[in-house]
C-alpha cells in the first residue's frame, strides 16, 4: 500500500508545481453567494488586545488597509488613536503588543516588507512606544527572521520573545510548507528559540539551545529563569513530543527537563501533549495544560503542576467535565482559568492546593469565542487581576473589544468597530442529546428567513482537530459553516466525542476509533435535530476541513445518508498519509502506535479501503503546500472516486498551506462549495 502511493505522490508534486492560479468563473457564481461574501468582508478583524498593568489603558491590533495596525485607548475604549513606527499609517504590518510594567510604554513588532515571498528572509523590527508622549516609537532591535510572543520581565529590564533567525515562513505547521529541496529533514531547518533584549544595553541574546525548538515560554517571577516547552527540530513536527524545560535566563545555561510526557513516570500525562507553562507567583511551581491535543495552539486538557526543581507532574483537575484552555496564577494558591463548557466559553476562579485545583466561582459563561490573541482563550489582565480585556465574537455579533472589572458578568464591549453589522444568516441554537453513554452538544444555525411551514436541506459541518470544539464566532471570508445558513440551509455543527468541552475522557474517547464513534454521535445528533425542526432528510450535505475533511471523505463509506459532500484538506488513506505529511508525530497518541507497528488501526479508518461503498458526489479542495494534510491525499480520493464513476471535482490552490491566506482563494473555495451544495441539494423545494 505504501509503495504504491509513491509514484502518485511524485506525479502530484509535479502537477502542483505547474498549477495555475485558481479562480471560479464569475459567470457561474450565484449572485446571492457574492452578496454573502461581500457581507462577510465588511467585518474588521481585531486580532489582539492588551491591558496595561495598572488597568488604565488598552491597546489592540485591528485590520486596517488589509494589514494589522495598533490603536491605544483609555480602559473604557475612549480616545482611541493609532500608534505606529511607519512613516504613514497603514504602510507596515504592526502587531505583537506587550505593555511594559510601567504601564506607559508599549512594545510591538513592525514588518514593512509586506510582499514577502517564500524565499526571502523575514524582516521584523521591535519598537517601544511612549503612550504618554508624542515622540515616534524608539527602535529596540531590527531582526532578520520571525518574531512573536513579546513578554516583559516583571522589573521591565528585559523583553523576551520567540525568534527564528533567518526565517522564510511563519513558524507554524498550518503555514505553507517550504518547497522540498536539498536533503530532506536536514537542509533549510529553521529553529525557533527564546530570545530577549536587555533594555539597558540593547543587546540581543538567544537564550535557549540552538538545537532545541522552543514553542512557548514564561519568565520566572524574578526574571532570572525561563520555563519553556521544546523539542528537537523540525519544529512543525515535534511539538507533540515536546518536554517542559527550565533554565537560567542566560545564553548557554544548562536546561533542566522538568516534564517528559514520553516518560512512563509522568503518570496520567504519559503520551499526551503539554502547553502554556506558567510560573506560580512564589516561583515554586510551574503549571501547564496537559491533554490529548491534535494541533499546537488548539490548547485543551487538564491542569497540571510540577515543582520548579522537577519531579512527577500532578494532575490537579482529574475527572472534571470541562476543558481548561488557558490559566493565569492570581496568587500562590489561586488561578484564573478560561475553559470550554458544553460548546461555550467560560471564565472561572480555581483554588489550588498541592494536589488539586478546585473550581470556586464562574465569572461568566458566553455562547461566543473569547481571547486576547496571545493564546487560545487567553485573557489580558491588569497586574492586580481586577480588570480584564479580550476580543469577543459570536454568531449574533462581530468582534469587539470587551473590557472591565472582573466580576459576575461578562464585561461589555468598549469598542463599536463592527457594531453596524447584522447577521445575514439565521439564529443559532444549542442542541444536546445522549448517545452510547455520552452527553453530546452541537450548534444549529437556522436558515435565513426561516419559515417553519417549509422543509429545508441541512449541511452538517464537522470541525477540525479532532481535539477542538465548535464555539460560536462571527465568520470571516474563508471557508466555514455560516454562509450556508445565509443561503437557506440549516447548518448543524456537532461536538462529538473527541471534542473539547466535556472533560479529558470525552476528548480521548475516539482514540484508535477515528470515524466510527464520532460519526455515530453525529448521526444521532442529526436525528435529534430532525425531531426539532423541518429538515428534509433526503437533502443532507456534509463538509469539513482537516479532520473534518477526513470525516467528509470517510462518512460516505459508512452511510448513504448524505447526498453531497465537500471535503477540505482531507485525509483519504491514513497509511499513506503517515509517510506523506510533515507532522507524523501527532499520530501515535491517537492511533496507539506508528503505522509500521500497527497498520491495521490505520487501515480501519481509511476511506480508501471502503471506496466501493461511496455513491455521494464529492468536491475536494486543498492547498498545494499543505504540510498537515498533503495534497496527494486529495488526489488519491479524487482518483478513486473517478474510477468508481462517482461525481467528483478536485481543486488545488497554489502556494497555500493548511490555512488559506490569499483572499481570492478564500472566496473561491467558498463559492465552489456553496455552488456544489446548491447543485445537489438545492435550498428551494
Amino acid at each position: 500500500m505504501l509503495k504504491r502511493t509513491l509514484p502518485c505522490a511524485s506525479l502530484c508534486l509535479l502537477a502542483l508545481a505547474l498549477a495555475p492560479a485558481v479562480h471560479a468563473d464569475p459567470q457561474a457564481v450565484d449572485p446571492r453567494i457574492e452578496q454573502v461574501l461581500t457581507q462577510l468582508g465588511k467585518a474588521r478583524s481585531i486580532q489582539a488586545v492588551a491591558i496595561s498593568p495598572d488597568g488604565r489603558q488598552l491597546a489592540w491590533v485591528i485590520e486596517r488597509d488589509d494589514k494589522p495596525a495598533i490603536e491605544v485607548a483609555d480602559a473604557d475604549g475612549r480616545h482611541a488613536h493609532a500608534v505606529t513606527a511607519a512613516s504613514a499609517p497603514g504602510t507596515c504590518a504592526e502587531s505583537g503588543i506587550a505593555w511594559a510594567p510601567d504601564s506607559r510604554h508599549l512594545a510591538f513588532i513592525s514588518n514593512c516588507r509586506i510582499d514577502l515571498t517564500s524565499t526571502q528572509v523575514m524582516q521584523n523590527t521591535i519598537y517601544l512606544a511612549d503612550t504618554a508622549g508624542r515622540d515616534k516609537p524608539a527602535q529596540l532591535a531590527q531582526l532578520g527572521g520571525y518574531v512573536r510572543g513579546l513578554q516583559w520581565t516583571a522589573d521591565g529590564k528585559s523583553l523576551g520573545f520567540l525568534y527564528v533567525a533567518g526565517a522564510t515562513r511563519h513558524a507554524s505547521a498550518v503555514a505553507a510548507a517550504r518547497l522540498p529541496a536539498g536533503e530532506i529533514g536536514v537542509s533549510g531547518i529553521e529553529v525557533q528559540r527564546v530570545a530577549d533584549i536587555d533594555l539597558a544595553s540593547g543587546k540581543l541574546r538567544e537564550l535557549t539551545p540552538a538545537d532545541m525548538y522552543a514553542y512557548e515560554f514564561d519568565w520566572s517571577p524574578d526574571g532570572s529563569s525561563i520555563a519553556y516547552t521544546a523539542a528537537k527540530p523540525p519544529g512543525d513536527n515535534n511539538w507533540w513530543i515536546a518536554r517542559l524545560y527550565a533554565q537560567a535566563a542566560q545564553p548557554g545555561a544548562a536546561a533542566t527537563v522538568l516534564v517528559d510526557p514520553a516518560d512512563r513516570g509522568s503518570g496520567s500525562l504519559h503520551g499526551l501533549q503539554i502547553a502554556l507553562p506558567r510560573w506560580s507567583p512564589d516561583g515554586q511551581r510551574i503549571a501547564f495544560i496537559g491533554g490529548l491535543m491534535s494541533d499546537q495552539g488548539a490548547t485543551g486538557g487538564d491542569i497540571y503542576a510540577v515543582s520548579a526543581q522537577g519531579g512527577t507532574p500532578v494532575n490537579l483537575t482529574p475527572d472534571i467535565h470541562v476543558t481548561p484552555s488557558w490559566l493565569d496564577w492570581t496568587g500562590p494558591q489561586s488561578m484564573l482559568v478560561s475553559q470550554i463548557s458544553n460548546g461555550r466559553s467560560q471564565l472561572a476562579d480555581y483554588a489550588v492546593s498541592a494536589t488539586r485545583a478546585q473550581q470556586q466561582r464562574v465569572h461568566f459563561t458566553v455562547a461566543a469565542s473569547i481571547g486576547d490573541g496571545s493564546a487560545a482563550m487567553a485573557m489580558a489582565t491588569s497586574r492586580d487581576h481586577r480588570r480584564i480585556a479580550y476580543v469577543q465574537s459570536s454568531y449574533a455579533a462581530a468582534a469587539e473589544v470587551h473590557a472591565g472589572t472582573l466580576g459576575d458578568a461578562a464585561p461589555a464591549a468598549v469598542t463599536s468597530i463592527n457594531a453596524g453589522l447584522k447577521p445575514a444568516w439565521g439564529k443559532a441554537e444549542s442542541v444536546e442529546w445522549n448517545n452510547e453513554g455520552f452527553h453530546v452538544q452541537g450548534w444549529l444555525l437556522y436558515p435565513a428567513h426561516y419559515d417553519p411551514k417549509k422543509t429545508y436541506p441541512m449541511v452538517v459541518v464537522i470541525h477540525g482537530g479532532p481535539s477542538s470544539a465548535v464555539i460560536p464566532r462571527w465568520p470571516g471570508v474563508g471557508y466555514g459553516a455560516v454562509p450556508f445558513s445565509a443561503l437557506g440551509y440549516f447548518v448543524f455543527m456537532p461536538n462529538p466525542r473527541g471534542s473539547f468541552g466535556q472533560g479529558e475522557k470525552y476528548v480521548q474517547a475516539n482514540r484508535k476509533d477515528f470515524g466510527y464513534g464520532d460519526l455515530r454521535d453525529t448521526l444521532a445528533g442529526i436525528d435529534a435535530v430532525e425531531k426539532k425542526v423541518p429538515v428534509d432528510d433526503k437533502r443532507l450535505g456534509l463538509t469539513g476541513w482537516s479532520y473534518g475533511g477526513f470525516m467528509s471523505m470517510f462518512a460516505p463509506t459508512q452511510t448513504q445518508r448524505f447526498r453531497a459532500v465537500v471535503a477540505g484538506a482531507g485525509i483519504s488513506n491514513w497509511q499513506s498519509y503517515y509517510g506523506e505529511n510533515l507532522i507524523d508525530q501527532w499520530m501515535p497518541p491517537f492511533f496507539g502506535a506508528s503505522v509500521y507497528d500497527d497498520p491495521a488501526v490505520y487501515a480501519k479508518s481509511s476511506a480508501i479501503n471502503f471506496i466501493k461503498q461511496v455513491k455521494t458526489p464529492m468536491l475536494i479542495v486543498v492547498g498545494d503546500r499543505d504540510a498537515e494534510c498533503p495534497a496527494p491525499q486529495s488526489f488519491e480520493m479524487w482518483h478513486a472516486l473517478r474510477a468508481q464513476g462517482v461525481p467528483t471535482s478536485l481543486v488545488v490552490y497554489p502556494n497555500e498551506g493548511h490555512h488559506f491566506v490569499d483572499p481570492a482563494h478564500q472566496r473561491d473555495v467558498l463559492q465552489r462549495a456553496l455552488g456544489w451544495f446548491e447543485k445537489y441539494l438545492p435550498a428551494s423545494n
